[in-house]
């Protein structure tokens, strides 16, 4: 198989009816087209149950619902992409932090939540099918590093976490019984943790194929406890491995005046210096550039190592398209701002230039 260097878009369409433009070598372009030019060969999309309030307020971040999704996936796939379909079960963002149930699932009970997660994982698999938007990989959950549907499948309730889990891969061998399936946690670098969860979710699990991994620099431990946890993965369960979800900084200049907001609604989370002292490489062009040939480098190394999907590679700073709104806000339970938190972590500067890091995933060949 082809090494994926694949590309998490799933802002793409809020960024772009926010006025977001792409630039390569000065002439503006589709971010997917660009993309593709410079190597990206898979999609990564999110899927959000339901990312609207009662009142049909939208959550933002993409508010990424069933039908953007068939819209940006028939986008990659007629550039012939693959198209790694995430799915939170959540209305909104889930992660180690925080994985809420959907409102319309809020009271029920552990197996009400079994037959929902069943039945929604068939239905949008189905309809993805149905549009002519199949998705070539699969993602049950999201971040599962502390379970899923909070509280009764928080960790370390091992036995709800594989319930739920388990019977999303069913749905999804309901409809395609050959379609890759990922487990994917945060935390790349944390070998133990890894080991934890998958020694009790194997033991309870029904089979699946990738693992996927969160690695970020500034969270989640060195590049050699990347790589010791990749090739450890791979021997102990005999799994392919991807790292799901990789960003690196550009630059620690602020994007305050591109997204046009008082200091007080926004946070600008990505520019912290508290989070580049232990960085491998400086946060500049070059630096985001090193970092990625190093990654690839070592994914390639490892037997069973698939390849990566870069985070949010068009996020650049714009009015209006942040990381959450105020409906958002209230459905997590989380305080605000919610601007763009990830700018600086972006394959494009801030005018939307292609950075040398887009040019270096082209160029890298195993």
């Amino acid at each position: 198989m082809e090494f994926i260097k694949g590309m998490d878009i799933s802002t793409l369409l809020e960024e772009e009816a926010c006025g977001a433009r792409y630039y390569d070598n000065g002439k503006e372009g589709d971010l997917l087209e660009i993309l593709k030019r410079y190597g990206a060969n898979y999609v990564r999309l999110r899927l959000w149950n339901d990312p609207y309030a009662e009142d049909g307020s939208p959550y933002g971040a993409g508010t990424n619902d069933l039908a953007k999704t068939i819209i940006m996936a028939g986008r990659a796939l007629k550039l012939g992409m693959g198209f790694l379909l995430d799915i939170h079960y959540s209305d909104f963002w889930a992660d180690p932090g925080k994985q809420v149930v959907p409102k319309a699932w809020k009271n029920f009970s552990e197996s009400e939540l079994e037959q929902a997660v069943y039945d929604f994982t068939k239905e949008t698999m189905e309809k993805l099918k149905e549009s002519g938007t199949a998705p070539t990989m699969v993602q049950v959950g999201n971040e599962l590093t502390n379970g899923l549907l909070w509280p009764t499948g928080k960790k370390p309730n091992f036995d709800a976490i594989a319930r739920y889990v388990n019977v999303g891969i069913r749905a999804v061998r309901a409809v395609d019984t050959e379609i890759p399936i990922m487990i994917h946690l945060d935390n790349g670098g944390f070998n133990e943790m890894y080991r934890e969860w998958f020694d009790n979710f194997i033991s309870r699990g029904e089979p699946f194929d990738i693992i996927g991994m969160s690695y970020y620099p500034f969270w989640h431990g060195t590049l050699d406890d990347l790589e010791n946890n990749m090739r450890d993965m791979a021997v102990r369960y005999g799994k392919e491995i991807v790292v799901a979800e990789v960003s690196m900084g550009f630059t620690m200049e602020d994007y305050a005046e591109y997204e046009k907001l008082a200091p007080g609604e926004r946070q600008g989370m990505a520019t912290k210096p508290a989070l580049v002292e232990n960085l491998p490489y400086p946060m500049t062009p070059e630096g985001q550039k090193d970092f990625m040939v190093d990654v690839m480098g070592r994914i390639a190394k490892i037997s069973g190592g698939m390849g990566f999907f870069y985070w949010e590679p068009g996020w650049i700073p714009v009015p209006g398209c942040g990381w959450a709104t105020d409906a958002a806000l209230a459905y997590t339970g989380e305080k605000g701002p919610g601007g763009n938190e990830w700018a600086n972590q972006a394959l494009f500067d801030y005018e939307g230039n292609v950075l040398p890091a887009l040019k270096a995933i082209r160029d890298f060949a195993i």
